[in-house]
């Protein structure tokens, strides 16, 4: 089914650029050099260059390390984190940035931006002089759906993890054409005890961190997270979750255009994009799996589910039930932001993809589970909607 799906209108200045940051730009030797080494430096040549430079800001990053913990390290360890945090999950471009930034724009919220995920060893010591000077290197848009981008987005914690040297599955992304990688760490299963032990070291450490510049409840956003229900609750027992589902026939086809772009754009190798539709089939199986497993575990107000579609058509409404279900506070006190957010998006346009007749009965074979849970029929053959849809008639963005 290779090419069953193709974006349509590209948007106005969503160019390539001739250097965009790596997010393994922020990596510490200790976390770059066993990557090389485990992937036998399969490095394209025209990518070589690229991981040199790796390799040079690596110990950059170490300096910039040992300076946040001569600085801050005491002042990180004694850190608590007052309020658990709010967990956006669901699968890629189903919507949970819109909804990370819907929720971002509460003054009485705090999250990860760019930069905090791109540096995460020392963003406490070095924000205030790496910030400005790379600003220029950022694209203002993001190239996969032309939406505003910079250092002060809210991010995924997830590539944070990566950088701190924690197995991720979004390793893959750094050598696309090897065997998937860090698989396991998805959900966890098979993941040794000690090895998990690390992993919530590092996420609350990284939380810490992020409390010690704005002490508020974090808002986080990684779609891996969907897995991972059971081991956030050991470790915060209230943190809330917002889930967010979306229709899988424009899933299928934006995902594919995700992990393309990134594996272009981000990784050590020319891609060759073999497997990748498997790959994205497996992985939301995968995921839904231990979702569904783990949701039981959640009490009342810890839990609240969104529909992408009607989130777009009628955002307020929707956020309003976000915030009653999970007992967020006041939402008149956000309802401005959000009025604002979306009148600034009113001229966005979104990509279209095309679906062939053979990946739509194969989305509808292999997600049959996720379609019927959540309401979504198979949908006649054409064009797939597109990645955005109109709120009140206004086009918005979904972004991953």
């Amino acid at each position: 089914m290779g090419g069953a799906q193709k974006a349509k209108d590209k948007e106005p200045g969503s160019k390539d650029r001739p250097w965009i940051p790596r997010f393994w730009d922020g990596m510490a030797p200790s976390a770059w050099f066993p990557l090389l080494l485990r992937n036998r430096l399969s490095i394209s040549p025209i990518c070589i260059a690229m991981a040199v430079l790796i390799c040079g800001l690596s110990f950059v990053n170490f300096i910039f390390w040992a300076i946040q913990a001569v600085l801050f390290g005491r002042k990180i360890a004694r850190t608590q984190i007052e309020d658990d945090p709010i967990f956006v999950i669901g699968h890629w471009r189903s919507g949970t940035t819109l909804l990370h930034e819907l929720l971002v724009l509460d003054q009485r919220h705090t999250f990860a931006d760019t930069y905090d995920c791109f540096a995460p060893n020392h963003f406490l010591a070095s924000g205030w002089i790496l910030r400005p000077c790379l600003s220029v290197l950022l694209p203002s848009r993001r190239p996969i759906d032309n939406m505003a981008a910079g250092w002060s987005h809210p991010q995924e914690d997830e590539f944070a993890l990566c950088n701190m040297g924690v197995p991720s599955p979004y390793l893959t992304i750094v050598f696309p054409n090897n065997p998937p990688q860090c698989q396991e760490y998805f959900d966890f299963q098979g993941v040794p005890p000690a090895a998990m032990e690390r992993w919530k070291q590092t996420l609350l450490w990284f939380l810490k961190c992020i409390t010690v510049r704005k002490p508020k409840r974090i808002v986080l956003k990684s779609p891996p997270h969907t897995c991972r229900i059971k081991t956030l609750l050991e470790m915060f027992p209230k943190a809330r979750f917002v889930h967010i589902v979306r229709d899988p026939y424009v899933l299928f086809p934006s995902t594919m255009n995700l992990w393309k772009r990134l594996y272009r754009d981000q990784g050590l190798q020319t891609p060759k994009y073999e497997g990748l539709e498997e790959y994205v089939f497996t992985t939301l199986t995968r995921m839904y799996d231990a979702f569904e497993r783990d949701r039981p575990l959640l009490g009342p107000g810890q839990f609240c589910e969104v529909r992408y579609e009607e989130l777009v058509a009628d955002p307020l409404r929707q956020m309003r039930v976000v915030y009653e279900e999970l007992k967020l506070g006041d939402f008149e006190a956000v309802r401005p932001a959000i009025e604002s957010y979306f009148a600034k998006q009113k001229d966005y346009k979104t990509n279209r993809f095309e679906l062939a007749p053979e990946t739509r009965a194969e989305i509808t074979r292999r997600w049959s589970k996720y379609i019927e849970q959540y309401g979504y029929g198979p949908k006649p053959a054409g064009e797939a909607k597109g990645e955005g849809q109109g709120a009140r008639g206004e086009g918005i963005a979904a972004r991953s």
